[in-house]
């Protein structure tokens, strides 16, 4: 089983709504640790990208370069341009392609971590968004199909948010608090297990 584009563009509004529907819940996470604006943040960044592509074009290299180039546009904060990047990486490995298959995930959710890594400046086990794509990339690694993909991603996020609760923040804004962030979930990460509980939640 294959996605073209234009699956992914209905995955990627997906996304875009529950961003928006978790926006205050995510500004009041970050608001213990930083500027308060994770939740804003994410819903303006997806909105755009979703909307880049709601006539998504059959290439990959095109649709996320034009989904990167509009969360590139839509904030000016880190966490916003790391997403931006991680688009146009998508785009620039992806390239020629108009399908992808389950097994590309894993490989996905590798690039947007090193990506991620690469312009952001953190390491892992700085509990960070990165350490949560690491999880998640390691659960479905050598997955043959989509179907149990959302199961097992929120699994993954779950033991790694209270893996990291207790763990304190060195990196970002977060870093000022290191003792005040133990017990407490980074934003960022708490975003990504948040998509990964709403899109494995049954269809209503």
């Amino acid at each position: 089983m294959s996605v073209t584009t234009t699956g992914f563009a209905a995955l990627l509004t997906r996304v875009a709504a529950i961003a928006a529907e978790r926006e205050q819940e995510l500004n009041k996470a970050d608001g213990k640790l930083g500027d308060g604006d994770t939740g804003m943040t994410l819903r303006r960044v997806f909105a755009k990208a979703a909307e880049a592509v709601a006539s998504p074009p059959a290439d990959y290299g095109d649709f996320f370069k034009r989904a990167g180039m509009a969360a590139s546009g839509a904030t000016g904060s880190s966490l916003g341009s790391l997403v931006a990047f991680v688009f146009l990486a998508f785009g620039k490995s992806y390239a020629g392609r108009t399908e992808l298959s389950a097994g590309d995930v894993a490989a996905m959710l590798g690039l947007a971590r090193e990506t991620m890594l690469a312009r952001g400046g953190a390491t892992l086990g700085d509990k960070t968004v990165v350490d949560m794509l690491a999880a998640i990339e390691e659960a479905l690694r050598g997955a043959g199909d989509f179907a149990g993909m959302p199961k097992n991603a929120l699994a993954a996020a779950e033991a790694t948010l209270d893996d990291y609760r207790a763990r304190p923040n060195r990196v970002g804004r977060a870093r000022m608090f290191a003792d005040r962030s133990v017990g407490l979930d980074d934003p960022g990460m708490l975003a990504v297990a948040l998509i990964c509980r709403d899109l494995a939640a049954p269809a209503t």
